[in-house]
């Protein structure tokens, strides 16, 4: 397969995964309010890691050592946003949910300055202030206030930018499939520590059973295949054009939500969204030239 049509063949895959997330939203919603949000975490990411292995043993078998701590690392970068969105969403509105973690594709530039010190340019400095913008008409109240549920997610987006990082500066000329099964047996690890010390354990698993469905969804596509997704979709992609993709989980997430009855669409939201959406096309529709330019150059890694 050549280069140009490995690139597209991984922009499919991210799409593919946008539209799964989008659509997990209001399912995370229910399985919260049904069960604790660390054990929701833990039973996800225990049942993608068993299903996901044992559909890949052979490359189990051949995994490395650096595939393996890789992976792991990718993990622990990533169980960190996950709880603090699971947990966030209990507060607010799964389309808010979705649209405030989407502030990571914004924040990837500026991440990559810190490791990198390859500065960002006028577009995402614009990007950023609009950002703020959008954030301020969905989320503030009347008293300019923000609710805690909408704190958190806002902070999750910030670590979902670095978690993107990672995957990008770690995940190169390593197999896909090790790295997502090594990612998420390290999140079920440290979902299960973290159910344990926050007393959800304690409720048993007839909660997890109660939220039904919404688990299996969670586990088998959203966290099974959409993050497998991501990892093929981001092995041959660089890190901003995968997160614009990715983004669009963000239109899928509110378009759910409000289908299914769980959001109530305000004119003040909605120019939100407008305008976050508008910050996420700014930070990463530059002048197409210089990124097909930079993108020919390598198909991983920072190419500002």
């Amino acid at each position: 397969m050549n280069a140009s049509r490995r690139r597209r063949f991984a922009s499919l895959a991210l799409l593919i995964a946008a539209i799964i997330w989008g659509g997990s939203f209001p399912l995370l919603k229910d399985a919260v309010d049904a069960a604790n949000p660390f054990t929701v975490v833990a039973v996800r990411f225990t049942i993608a890691a068993l299903v996901l292995a044992a559909g890949c043993i052979p490359r189990l078998k051949r995994a490395t050592r650096a595939g393996v701590l890789r992976g792991a690392v990718i993990g622990a970068m990533l169980i960190v946003p996950q709880c603090l969105q699971t947990i966030g969403i209990a507060d607010t509105t799964p389309g808010k949910n979705a649209f405030l973690t989407t502030i990571y594709v914004v924040g990837v530039p500026f991440v990559y300055w810190l490791i990198d010190r390859s500065r960002p340019d006028r577009y995402n400095i614009i990007a950023a202030l609009l950002l703020i913008a959008g954030v301020g008409l969905v989320s503030l109240t009347e008293a300019f206030t923000i609710s805690w549920g909408d704190s958190l997610t806002l902070l999750s987006g910030v670590f979902f930018s670095a978690h993107i990082v990672a995957i990008a500066k770690l995940g190169r000329d390593q197999d896909p499939f090790v790295l997502t099964i090594s990612q998420f047996v390290t999140c079920a690890v440290f979902g299960w520590v973290f159910a344990l010390v926050s007393g959800g354990l304690r409720e048993g698993f007839a909660p997890v059973i109660e939220a039904g469905w919404p688990i299996l969804y969670l586990a088998l596509l959203c966290t099974a295949l959409g993050l497998l997704m991501q990892m093929i979709g981001q092995k041959y992609t660089h890190p901003s054009s995968a997160s614009i993709i990715m983004g669009l989980e963000a239109v899928f997430g509110a378009l759910f939500s409000a289908l299914f009855g769980y959001e109530v669409l305000t004119l003040r939201m909605l120019l939100g969204f407008a305008v976050i959406f508008a910050a996420v096309l700014i930070s990463e529709l530059k002048p197409w030239k210089r990124r097909e330019a930079a993108e020919a150059g390598c198909e991983l890694g920072p190419q500002r």
